[in-house]
């Protein structure tokens, strides 16, 4: 009874062996991941998720942005074609000219928010950078958010703004600006109500 108890105690040690490396793997690869979701703003405040678009062969860029509110009804998007550019002045543009539709609709208390880092960076520290036709629309970028009551500025990954680069894509198929209200378009109303619900995705560190 001794030797079969050894025996099964042993085979027993064996088996969790591979379990015991597979949580840790586990661990290992979780503890890598961040969770990325689309956030609401605070009540009364109105939230601005913008995106620019460029297609590498040609050039062609549009630009797209949506507001929501704390509830996360959508209020407002806008898409656009802007001709030939590159994707930092794209990402720009998108904002200037959400901006522009926060003044134009008045609201006073602001999130902003996009998916390119080094920008938001660049206009949250109010650096100066050397191309001549970037620091134009960053100059113009902070005339226009001082104007603004309250206003935020922030980084999220492109999981979380989604919803904007749809608006963004569709830029390229209209000659002229569109704007939605009350009702987004169908291509990125799945992606809206994803959001309102709270849809999590995760990506690598």
């Amino acid at each position: 009874m001794l030797y079969i108890s050894r025996i099964l105690g042993y085979q027993r040690v064996i088996h969790q062996k591979p379990f015991q490396l597979l949580l840790r793997n586990w661990h290992k690869e979780s503890s890598n991941l961040i969770p990325v979701s689309w956030q609401k703003p605070k009540i009364g405040w109105t939230k601005l998720n913008f995106d620019g678009s460029c297609k590498c062969k040609t050039g062609k860029s549009s630009i797209g942005g949506i507001f929501r509110n704390h509830e996360a009804e959508f209020l407002l998007g806008y898409a656009e074609s802007i001709g030939k550019s590159n994707s930092t002045i794209a990402e720009l543009a998108a904002l200037t000219r959400g901006l522009e539709l926060i003044l134009e609709n008045g609201w006073e208390e602001v999130w902003l928010e996009g998916d390119s880092k080094s920008l938001v960076e660049v206009i949250v520290q109010k650096r100066v950078v050397r191309c001549v036709e970037v620091q134009k629309q960053i100059n113009c970028i902070n005339l226009l958010i001082p104007k603004i009551k309250s206003c935020i500025v922030t980084h999220v990954f492109r999981e979380g703004n989604r919803a904007a680069d749809k608006f963004a894509q569709l830029g390229h198929h209209f000659k002229k600006p569109q704007i939605w209200r009350n009702d987004p378009p169908k291509q990125v109303l799945r992606i809206v109500n994803e959001d309102a619900e709270g849809k999590t995705f995760f990506r690598r560190r």
